[in-house]
């Protein structure tokens, strides 16, 4: 590791702080519902390091106490988690070429909500050791969030351990703002997000479709139409390597 790569990982590790503040409050109300679905807090420590997505756990666990077939939970997981997909995909136009095949995969399990957004946010284009710095990071605390609520599960009401998952809205909106600021594409795209989900979740058909479902849907057209209206050139990310 050079130590250009390490000062990035570091930066990674930095940024993925307080990320991983808002994953532990989160994660400590779904370790109250694995704990009741029947998993020690060694199993749910494993289980959240490798799958660190909110929904597809919760999914999972309530499926899981339900007593539901594989089939049943696997379908489940990938319809909840099939978003990463395309937020991998829009990863690897931030990587430099020649990018090897191993590094392009891990970066793939780095995946979250909120590590998306801090390295499509990245200046230029993206070095792997960013969200790997943040992943080690915020990861390691959603596990220990998880862990942590099988354990207090018995002991805190579900009301009041619920109530931390407030902290990860506030620090989502922390990661989106700015660059919204900085850019008018971005804070059209993000306000067009926030108007277009509320109405997917109110128009007939549209809201019975699962919230995973919806916002792949809403990912494709709100990235598409942002693509054909403002395109990035690659003049403006040379500008941006050389500001960095």
């Amino acid at each position: 590791m050079t130590k250009q790569t390490g000062r990035i990982f570091l930066k990674g590790m930095r940024h993925g702080f307080p990320i991983g503040l808002g994953y532990f409050a989160v994660s400590f109300s779904l370790g109250v519902i694995a704990g009741k679905a029947g998993l020690n807090a060694l199993q749910g420590f494993v289980t959240s390091l490798f799958v660190r997505a909110s929904a597809g756990e919760y999914g999972g666990y309530t499926q899981i106490a339900e007593s539901a077939a594989f089939i049943e939970l696997f379908i489940m997981c990938i319809v909840t988690n099939a978003r990463y997909l395309l937020m991998g995909a829009a990863l690897t136009q931030k990587f430099k070429t020649g990018e090897s095949f191993i590094k392009r995969i891990l970066m793939g399990c780095c995946i979250t909500d909120e590590i998306f957004a801090i390295s499509i946010s990245y200046p230029g284009q993206l070095e792997p050791a960013y969200p790997f710095g943040a992943t080690l990071v915020a990861g390691i605390m959603w596990a220990l969030g998880t862990a942590l609520g099988i354990i207090a599960g018995e002991v805190m009401p579900l009301r009041v351990v619920s109530a931390l998952s407030v902290a990860l809205y506030g620090m989502f909106l922390a990661i989106i703002i700015p660059p919204a600021k900085k850019n008018l594409a971005v804070a059209v795209c993000v306000a067009s997000g926030f108007i277009l989900s509320y109405l997917c979740s109110i128009i007939p058909v549209v809201n019975q479709l699962s919230s995973g479902i919806r916002t792949i849907i809403l990912t494709i057209i709100i990235s598409a139409a942002a693509a054909i209206i403002k395109p990035v050139n690659d003049s403006d990310v040379t500008k941006e390597d050389t500001n960095e």
